[in-house]
């Protein structure tokens, strides 16, 4: 609860002692009561009270000695414009009352006799007006006062975002050959163009893509994906384009797409290749046109979207084959950029595996060091066909499974652990041998049931990883329930007390 605020000021201006009295009895326990039997003396309290504690509320008598309510206040109005002020009278004229709400700005006019229930509502009312204009002004002040501060964080975080979205992002090393698509994608970024994007599955085409549209004009502006090869033609359509109400059975109320929505921004239209003949017709269209039909609409929507398209098929061959529109071909690779695969360029996995322990430490908030040199050794050897994407996944496990902040070549998965070890025959060991299930069983010194835990261990944490940490998804995966999937983790050191992931 907050804390109890103090009374209000209130001045009751009446020539009739008794009213004032009465009015006095009736609120003193909700405000301060000030009273004057003239506006002589109503002045003097005013302005004594100014500077020390402002008079919130100014109640009125019409008909006074010397002066009237409404002049009166039509003083106050000019000289304490912040009381509000409200006129008590016994008289219904009419002229007066208009008089008084147009001249001197009064908020309430009160008939006497008045019932205690009714000048109390009217003056916590009063109250309440009083408080929201003061609060009104003093946010007013502070947004006027911080608006260079709000200005200078709007330009931080643009910063950041250009340093984590941008060229910035694009992760290799000096001698990559990453370096020159980075350069190159700063360049494109400022002109505006349709731009292909080319490469296996999960080397980071989407990395770029995004890159060239946080780095470009158009950074302010919305950022949209749409992955082409997950929807059929005629739902695809509707993403893309929206449409009307009644367009078709379920459509009860017009729908923007996916161009609309990236207005003044970037489209992205990851697997371009999976898409049908009859749909590249529409989608060249838009793309020679920048306009478009909504399902079920009339007129044609116009947009100014920059479409940045990106495929692992080989275009070329596709259009050669006749299953990819020519004309879309050439619309969408004005310029063209491949990204190789992580195979192709060993040299940026540690730049890589470095950022990937960094996300792995936040995503489980738990304390790790890096890999050791012989993990990242074997990492490197490995030709990766998932690309970043395995190797992402393949961190992530490596992470939940250590138990001393090192990620250990003995937790990586049999494909990396036997591919790491290919030709190693100076040691003595062949590839069974190397394997990592014979790592786990030697390790784990003792009974058979040791054993066996130590291989139920290494499977759990490694679905456990394959999900990002997801407990429900593993259970499933595993065939348990979550309760016992849980129970078991923790049992086996996966998951501490608290169902943060743990060590070993």
């Amino acid at each position: 609860m907050g804390e109890a605020q103090p009374p209000l000021g209130l001045l009751v201006v009446d020539d009739e002692v008794r009213s004032l009295e009465a009015i006095e009895r009736t609120v003193e326990e909700e405000f301060t009561v000030f009273t004057a039997t003239n506006a002589e003396a109503a002045r003097e309290l005013l302005t004594t009270w100014a500077e020390r504690a402002p008079i919130a509320i100014v109640l009125c008598d019409q008909r006074m000695p010397g002066t009237s309510g409404v002049a009166f206040l039509k003083e106050v109005r000019e000289r304490w414009p912040q009381a509000i002020r409200i006129i008590l009278s016994g008289y219904t004229d009419a002229e007066a009352i208009i008089a008084g709400i147009n001249d001197a700005g009064i908020w309430q006019f009160l008939l006497k006799p008045w019932q205690p229930e009714q000048l109390l509502l009217v003056l916590r009312r009063a109250a309440e007006l009083w408080r929201l204009i003061r609060e009104h002004e003093r946010l007013t002040q502070e947004l006027r006062v911080s608006a260079p501060y709000l200005a200078g964080q709007v330009a931080q975080k643009r910063t950041e975002v250009y340093h984590r979205l941008g060229c910035d992002a694009i992760l290799c090393a000096p001698q990559s050959p990453l370096a020159e698509i980075r350069q190159l994608v700063a360049r494109l970024a400022t002109y505006d163009f349709p731009v292909l994007i080319t490469g296996e599955s999960g080397v980071g085409k989407e990395m770029v893509a995004r890159a060239l549209h946080y780095s470009s004009p158009r950074s302010e502006a919305p950022f949209v994906t749409q992955n082409c090869g997950a929807l059929p033609d005629t739902l695809l359509e509707s993403e893309l384009f929206g449409y009307r109400k009644g367009a078709f059975t379920g459509a009860n109320e017009d729908r923007a797409g996916l161009f609309q929505q990236a207005d003044g921004g970037t489209l992205f239209l990851d697997e371009i290749g999976d898409t049908s003949p009859a749909f590249q017709v529409k989608l060249l269209r838009v793309l020679q046109e920048g306009e478009f039909r909504p399902l079920g609409g009339n007129k044609p929507v116009r947009v100014n979207v920059r479409v940045v398209a990106a495929t692992n098929r080989n275009l070329a061959e596709e259009v050669q084959a006749g299953r990819f529109r020519e004309d879309l071909y050439y619309r969408l690779a004005t310029f063209a950029i491949h990204v190789p695969p992580l195979r192709e360029r060993q040299v940026d996995i540690p730049v890589l595996v470095d950022h990937l322990v960094a996300e792995a430490e936040k995503s489980l908030q738990k304390r790790l060091h890096g890999v050791t040199p012989a993990c990242l050794e074997r990492l490197t050897a490995y030709s990766w066909p998932g690309n970043v994407r395995e190797m992402a996944n393949e961190i992530l496990r490596l992470a939940v499974l250590s138990e001393d902040g090192w990620l250990h070549e003995r937790h990586l998965s049999p494909r990396i652990a036997v591919a790491g070890t290919t030709g190693r025959g100076s040691e003595g060991r062949t590839t069974a041998e190397s394997s990592p299930f014979t790592e786990i069983i030697g390790g784990a010194k003792g009974s058979l049931r040791a054993r066996l835990e130590a291989i139920e261990k290494a499977i759990i944490a490694e679905t456990f990883a394959s999900h990002r940490g997801n407990l429900s998804r593993t259970a499933r995966a595993l065939g348990l329930s979550r309760v016992g999937l849980r129970n078991k983790m923790t049992r086996l050191g996966l998951l501490n007390e608290e169902g943060q992931s743990g060590g070993g």
